[in-house]
């Protein structure tokens, strides 16, 4: 019986986590953690599989042999632009874990800015006592950008808080029970659109589509009179300089961000100290990386079995 192939782990996770997370995983064959400084030199030649995020720029000129690459999260522009990227199937991580504490996030969000919380965290520094306008979430129309498995499970747990819920993909779906629109209604949806949601893939037609001239399209019909923009997509399909100007001149009220187009943030960002700009550091959906690990190895198992491989991305779509 010939030997399984040993397995790459090249993550840009917290390193104690990833080590906790490879206790038990893969029983059946060798992992090479190269977080390991022990395993940084070793010979990669014949190896069929690897698991990236944000991996070393030299993985692939070392790794020739490559069957499968699996990303370590639900985003693959990382790996696409990668040198030397081999013509082999590449997975995404999809998983219950990923989906749910995107939704979570962008739930906090809304939640967030529907009860004007930084306000009054500023009067409360103030020591302040004073009533803010306090609408409910039925007054607010939440607007999604990215229809896929993330997107759906946060538009209906938006729907059960008692958002209005609208979504836009590029190619229209259709979801029972929600106002969808594709391409070319983008203004349509926009112009009833609150709160924006980014949770697009990364891709040519999404590069820099958060700018100034979609931010003005937004409603200013909800309660607060100006729209407010969340992201947790990709820092890519942001223009910075549009949000903070759109935030100066009050087109748009308030923000969420929690990916930037240079990550990490710079410490000398505005958006660090803006009294309206929430931030976080790329946290949203962080990948559960025990939950990372049971998905490759049943996609491995799949693929050693002469299964399809599931999550396979179009390189063409990015996604």
């Amino acid at each position: 019986m010939l030997a399984k192939s040993p397995v790459i782990v090249d993550l840009k996770f917290i390193p104690e986590e990833v080590e906790a997370a490879l206790n038990g995983a893969f029983p059946d064959r060798e992992v090479i953690n190269r977080a390991d400084p022990a395993q940084r030199d070793r010979d990669l030649s014949g190896i069929d599989y690897a698991v990236v995020w944000k991996s070393a720029p030299d993985l692939f000129s070392r790794a020739p042999d490559l069957k499968v690459v699996f990303s370590g999260g639900a985003g693959v522009d990382h790996v696409l632009t990668l040198p030397g990227l081999p013509d082999v199937p590449l997975v995404r991580f999809v998983d219950r874990t990923l989906t749910t504490r995107m939704s979570e996030w962008v739930i906090m969000q809304c939640l967030l800015h529907l009860r004007q919380h930084s306000a009054y965290e500023a009067l409360a520094q103030r020591r302040e006592w004073r009533d803010l306008i306090q609408p409910e979430a039925a007054d607010i129309t939440v607007g999604i950008m990215g229809m896929g498995v993330l997107g759906q499970d946060t538009a209906r747990k938006l729907a059960v808080m008692g958002f209005k819920v609208i979504g836009w993909s590029r190619t229209k779906r259709t979801i029972e029970g929600m106002d969808t629109y594709g391409a070319a209604d983008l203004d349509a949806f926009l112009a009833r659109t609150d709160f924006l949601v980014g949770l697009l893939p990364l891709t040519a037609e999404t590069k820099g589509i958060f700018n100034a001239n979609l931010f003005v399209k937004l409603s200013r019909k909800g309660p607060f009179g100006a729209p407010v923009f969340i992201n947790a997509g990709r820092g890519g399909s942001q223009v910075e300089a549009d949000i903070l100007k759109s935030l100066d001149s009050g087109v748009l009220g308030a923000a969420s961000l929690d990916v930037f187009e240079e990550e990490p943030l710079s410490p000398d960002s505005r958006f660090w100290t803006m009294p309206n700009v929430y931030v976080t550091p790329h946290v949203a959906a962080s990948s559960d990386v025990k939950a990372l690990f049971a998905h490759v190895e049943q996609q491995i198992a799949r693929f050693e079995s002469g299964l399809p491989l599931e999550h396979v991305v179009d390189r063409l779509a990015g996604y």
